[in-house]
Order: C-alpha cells, then structure tokens, then sequence
C-alpha cells in the first residue's frame, strides 16, 4: 500500500502547531487511524454515550458552527430549526474545553445558513434564494454578503490563532451535491468559494492556525493542491456495514497526483479498525456524525464500538501527543 503524507502545509505562514499536526498525522499514515465524533450540541451526548460504552474518548471532536451563522430567518424557521439552532449556540466553548482540558484535535463543521434570502434551514439550497454563482463576482451584493459572513466566522476563529490551536477546517463540505447553497451551481462556483475563503482567512486575517481540509471526491471539481492540506469525503454506508472503505478511498485519491493526506470527514457508521489494521488504507482519521450515528448503537454495535476503541490501530485521545503549550 501505497503511504499517503504529507507535511508541509500549503499555508507557508502556518503556525508550528499546524506543522506538527500534519507531521503526526504523516507518521501514523499507514499504522493508526484517529478516532472522531461530531457533535453539534453543548450537552455531548454523543462523547458521553462513547465513554459509557468504551471508557474512551476519540481523538478528534468535530463542531458544529452553524448558529454562529449571523444571517439566521428566525422569523421564517421551524421549531426543528429553531430548536436545531437553540441547541448549537454556545459550541465554541465546549470547543475551547476541549483543547485546553482535554488536549484533544479538534474539527469544525459550518452548516451556513445563506448570507441572504433564506428561510428555515437557509444552509438548504431549497431553502434560499442566494445565488452562489453571483457571489464569487466582486462587486455584487452576494459577493458582499458573502465576504461579510465570513470576516464574521473570522473573529471567532481568531482566539483560536492568537492560543496557536490548529483547526482542522473543513469549508464548504459535500461541495459535490446540489443540497448545499454552496454546491447549488455546480463544483466549479463552490471551488471558487473555497479559493475566496482561503485568500481572505489567510492573507486578511491570517488565520495560520487552519488545516485546510477539502471535501468532495470528485476530479473535476478540486480546489487545487496550493490551498489544500488534507483531501477528504464524506460516507454514509450502510448500518452494521464495517470495511476499511478501499473503494471509496481509491476513489478519493484519484483527484489528485499529489500525496496529499486521505480523511473521512463524516461517516455513519464507524470503519472496520481490525480490518484497516490489516489492509493500511490510510485513512489519517475519520469522524462519525451526531444524533443516532454516535449515541445510539443503531449505526454501530456496542460490541463493535468497543472493539474499535481498544484496538491497536486506533488513536484515541489517551494516546494522542500534546500539540498545545
């Protein structure tokens, strides 16, 4: 198999946290995988349930970001929305617990609700009328609003920065689906996106804390290797369906001819962690949603969760370095 690294980020201004997390992730290429756990709400019920079954903790704890999204319809939402948002605000300080008590990575994940025009879950392209392909003209009001929402999200990233806490930044995700505003007009707007973003959060902000992590499997849409550190999809297989995923990731590292590092940004079900020990695909972590996918064992077995945790091919926070002062 095929040893997929990479260490030097396609930021030249990162920070030497950012370096040794990519190196770490380099060095285990091939020999461990990270384990991860989205969650999108203050309460965790997702870690707790993990910790109840495996008396672990993952490696890696995704966030969720999308009640920090300043141009939320609350006069035009759903109580499932409303109740959706509710329950997310205040993430960024389960975030901060995270790195400084827990010394864990950390992901963060931004369901963005359109700049304008949207209502109900505004992160839906059905459910706005944004247009992302006139967003990436400047001079338009959609590039405008667009650049305003994120010179927002901005300022609360730049905490993490001036602590030097990498963040593993996945923008823009499933950009290779219509569901998503930022997917609505095809890959080539949403690589467009992701390239704005880059230049403003790194050359305007200079957010050098970021690892820039892409997220769509498909050739014709990639972003390009100079603003990409860690390629990545997004899988939902079958429940109590375990593998080391080879297809997908033969799939994946396809879009490029560089050895770029290999993630599963999401995932519902956990992979096969005895299976991957075996194989090498070098997967560098993955990251199982919320909700049911990792608080109940309707996606995953107890016995297979715990299986997974107390293999020696999985990276789980106890065994993971420092990379914080």
């Amino acid at each position: 198999m095929f040893i997929y690294k990479n260490e030097v980020p396609c930021n030249p201004n990162a920070t030497d946290e950012v370096k040794a997390v990519l190196k770490y992730l380099s060095e285990i290429s091939g020999k461990g995988i990270i384990t991860g756990q989205h969650t999108q709400t203050t309460v965790q019920k997702e870690l707790a349930y993990i910790q109840e079954v495996t008396g672990k903790l993952p490696a890696l704890c995704g966030f969720e970001l999308l009640s920090y999204s300043p141009n939320i319809n609350y006069g035009n939402a759903s109580e499932e929305c409303l109740l959706e948002v509710n329950e997310n605000k205040n993430t960024l300080d389960n975030a901060w617990d995270w790195v400084l008590n827990k010394k864990g990575l950390i992901t963060f994940t931004w369901h963005w609700f359109s700049p304008f025009g949207s209502w109900d879950k505004g992160f839906y392209s059905e459910n706005t009328t944004f247009d992302a392909a006139k967003a990436v003209i400047e001079g338009t009001d959609e590039y405008n609003a667009l650049i305003s929402d994120m010179d927002h999200m901005a300022e609360h990233l730049k905490p993490f920065y001036e602590k030097r806490i990498p963040i593993l930044w996945r923008p823009f995700h499933e950009s290779e689906g219509k569901w998503f505003w930022w997917g609505h007009k095809g890959s080539d707007i949403a690589r467009q996106l992701y390239r704005i973003m880059y230049d403003r959060y790194t050359n305007v902000h200079q957010l050098h804390n970021l690892i820039w992590v892409w997220n769509s499997p498909l050739p014709e849409g990639y972003v390009g290797d100079d603003v990409v550190d860690v390629i990545s999809r997004d899988l939902y297989p079958l429940k109590h369906t375990h593998s080391d995923l080879k297809t997908e990731f033969d799939e994946l590292v396809q879009i490029t001819p560089t050895n770029k590092l290999v993630a599963l940004g999401e995932i519902g079900v956990i992979p096969s962690i005895p299976q991957l020990s075996e194989t090498k695909i070098p997967w560098a972590w993955y990251m199982t949603w919320s909700n049911d996918f990792g608080s109940t064992d309707e996606w995953t077995s107890k016995e297979e969760l715990y299986k997974a945790y107390h293999h020696d091919y999985a990276i789980t926070l106890d065994k993971l370095p420092g990379f914080y002062r």
